[in-house]
């Protein structure tokens, strides 16, 4: 029994940190109740929504979204993370992962309870009073009450802290008089309770409100007709002098900001699980089909060209799959250390969660861009049939394109992720010159040429280390030619951003392989192997593009032309027959009909 304490990690130390198998938590070790969990949210799909869903979409019955949230409460699905005080399971930040993983193939159902326990219910509960939490969150929980949030306005998106929405006192000091549009508010149509987000008098920031449906001066436009998620309720709200009692302020003034950010990075990682479980639903259907479908004499299975896509998919869904929960286990391990150190729950969720930002901000992107190819060659597999409205194809290729705009685009995230991370490292939170230093010594050096470390795992851990440094390279070479104008140049921080999240990516993958294969050994765990060499190829060839075009585009000279040679020697990958890999993995899910990890 291995008794080696589990080494706290900081967001965005992956980068300059090497991490541990043991330390991080695989979807293999979900136990019994967790497990329990996840079937019974299979279960509800299978009984109320997938037999639903062209009546879903077609929103005949306004009533139909608002009673499979309020089955779903009953059956406590809405209330996995609300405390058990509240009449909720809570349960841990990964376990709620495991629900949006399983409830993100549900199509616009997802999107419906996505919105309310997440966006509608969370800032309640982690910024909320005690008397508003209990008014609200038994509610909310149970699915009595659904929940929406306004932020969003015609001219406020990705810059949402320039909303227009105003609120003003009332002249005997017991309201606040909330007028402004809100727009693309998911759950709008049926709403019982609105976060909305507006701005007091001539405040620079955003102040949250907590505003019930039945409070006058709400209105709304019709349901907005939309290219996917159709039967998500989406709606314009308007706030026409509409008087909230001071006591639902959210928080304290001026905090509605924060309050936004902080939920968001919540909403961006269960965003990722939510895309790979719809991942996983989509590559099911598909593999079921090339089975079906006989071409030439032949299941379309036995080709290689359909072979090919089947692997390319499930090794993007292993991959960021792995990243999912090692991210909600480093965000619940900091949330037990923060409680134990005397930090109030709901301010150790936020600080947890805010404390993984970078990571958040990386999942959201390769979770939708993974649903983005499955969708997409789910469709091709299915050839004309993919094009055909009454093929499944069809509502998830349209329903998935939306995850890439949702919670900040995956531009403005990619964004994120580098500004993140080089404002800890300016804070001192996060020694990146160190590391970035030690990488541009390396560069002026002769390589070792040692032993060959045959051990398993020792090649890929090997690539790893290198692509982090190819990374440090580029991103510590940007930093010092560019200085102030860095944060313009967009190109060449996605590309960093790119690099920093194939890094992470891959190293998750090869983290849940080695524990894998601690677990039940090398010979049962032959496909996953595949699956994380498959990534590794991906990782490093994408990891080498974006640092040659980064590197094209602000170095010059006998420096850039060093550089390109570091690149090179950093992105080096031993020959490995990934056509054979993927032919392996693809007969071992054409033989069970499915993706089955």
């Amino acid at each position: 029994m291995e008794t080696t304490e589990k080494k706290t990690i900081k967001g965005g130390e992956f980068l300059i940190k090497e991490t541990v198998y043991q330390d991080v938590f695989i979807p293999e070790e979900f136990d019994e109740e967790q497990q329990m969990i996840a079937q019974t949210c299979r279960d509800f799909l299978e009984a109320e929504v997938y037999p639903n869903l062209d009546k879903i979409d077609k929103q005949e019955d306004p009533e139909l979204m608002p009673t499979l949230l309020t089955k779903a409460g009953e059956l406590g699905i809405l209330g996995v993370s609300v405390p058990e005080q509240y009449g909720g399971f809570g349960k841990n930040f990964n376990t709620s992962m495991l629900v949006a993983d399983v409830v993100g193939a549900g199509h616009s159902f997802a999107v419906a309870l996505s919105a309310h326990t997440g966006i509608g219910t969370l800032p309640i509960l982690y910024y909320g009073n005690d008397a508003q939490k209990e008014k609200y969150i038994p509610k909310l929980g149970s699915g009595e009450w659904k929940a929406a949030y306004c932020l969003t306005e015609p001219n406020s998106g990705s810059d949402a802290n320039s909303g227009k929405t105003k609120a003003k006192l009332s002249d005997d000091g017991k309201h606040y008089i909330i007028t402004g549009q809100k727009m693309w508010i998911t759950n709008g149509g049926f709403a019982d309770i609105f976060i909305v987000f507006a701005k007091i008098d001539d405040d620079a920031n955003l102040t949250a409100f907590i505003v019930e449906k039945d409070f006058v001066g709400i209105t709304m436009n019709p349901e907005e007709h939309k290219m996917g998620i159709k039967g998500s309720s989406t709606r314009q709200v308007f706030f026409n002098d509409c008087p909230v009692p001071v006591e639902n302020m959210l928080s304290d003034r001026q905090n509605g900001f924060k309050i936004a950010v902080n939920i968001l990075n919540i909403g961006r990682i269960k965003l990722s699980a939510a895309a790979i479980g719809a991942s996983k639903a989509t590559l099911n259907t598909a593999i079921n089909y090339s089975n079906e479908r006989i071409q030439f004499g032949r299941p379309i299975s036995k080709y290689g060209a359909i072979r090919y896509k089947i692997a390319e998919a499930a090794s993007k869904i292993y991959a960021v799959d792995a990243a999912n929960y090692r991210a909600g286990q480093n965000i619940d391990d900091t949330y037990d250390a923060l409680v134990a150190g005397g930090m109030e729950s709901g301010k150790a969720r936020l600080k947890s969660v805010e404390q993984f930002a970078v990571e958040c901000a990386i999942l959201k992107v390769w979770g939708s861009e993974a649903l983005d190819y499955t969708v997409d060659e789910g469709v091709q597999i299915y050839g004309g049939m993919g094009f055909s409205a009454d093929a499944p194809m069809d509502r998830a290729y349209r329903d998935a394109r939306i995850n890439r705009i949702f919670e900040g685009t995956n531009e403005i995230n990619r964004l994120l992720t580098v500004d993140m991370m080089l404002k800890r490292a300016m804070k001192g939170e996060l020694d990146l010159m160190t590391p970035a230093t030690a990488v541009a010594a390396e560069l002026m050096s002769i390589p070792e040429f040692g032993e060959e470390d045959t051990a398993l795992f020792a090649a890929e851990k090997k690539v790893l280390a290198n692509l982090k440094k190819a990374t440090l390279m580029v991103a510590g070479a940007a930093v010092q030619k560019l200085m102030m104008t860095l944060s313009k140049e967009q190109e060449i921080l996605m590309n960093i951003a790119d690099m920093a999240g194939y890094v992470y990516v891959a190293e998750s993958a090869l983290l849940r392989t080695e524990k894998i294969v601690s677990l039940k050994g090398e010979e049962a765990a032959a496909t996953q192997l595949d699956l994380l060499r498959i990534y590794l190829v991906e990782a490093v060839d994408a990891v080498s593009k974006a640092g040659k075009e980064a590197l094209w585009a602000f170095a010059e000279g006998d420096e850039q032309r060093m550089m390109l040679v570091g690149l090179r020697r950093f992105t080096k990958m031993e020959p490995f027959n990934v056509k054979d890999a993927r032919q392996r993995v693809a007969q071992k899910l054409i033989e069970e009909n499915k993706y089955p990890f």
